[in-house]
C-alpha cells in the first residue's frame, strides 16, 4: 500500500472514533388488544403463501427446469 493510501484510510478510521454514536431506546409496552386465534392463523396462513408456496413450487419443477437446457 502506497502512503498516501494509508493516510487515508487512518484519516477515515480517525474520522469515525470521533463521531457520536446514538444509543436506541426501545421502550416496550403490554399490546393494547390480545390477539385472538383467528388472528393468529391468518397471520400463519399468510406467511406460509407468500413465503413457502413459491419456494415448494420452485423445487417442485426443479428438474423440469433442467430437462429443458
Amino acid at each position: 500500500m502506497s502512503l498516501s493510501m494509508a493516510q487515508l484510510l487512518r484519516g477515515l478510521t480517525g474520522l469515525t472514533r470521533r463521531l457520536p454514536v446514538q444509543c436506541a431506546q426501545i421502550h416496550s409496552k403490554p399490546p393494547r388488544e390480545e390477539l385472538g386465534t383467528m388472528d393468529v392463523a391468518i397471520g400463519l396462513t399468510s406467511c406460509f403463501l407468500c413465503f413457502l408456496l413459491p419456494s415448494g413450487w420452485v423445487l417442485s419443477h426443479l428438474e423440469s427446469c433442467k430437462k429443458r437446457e
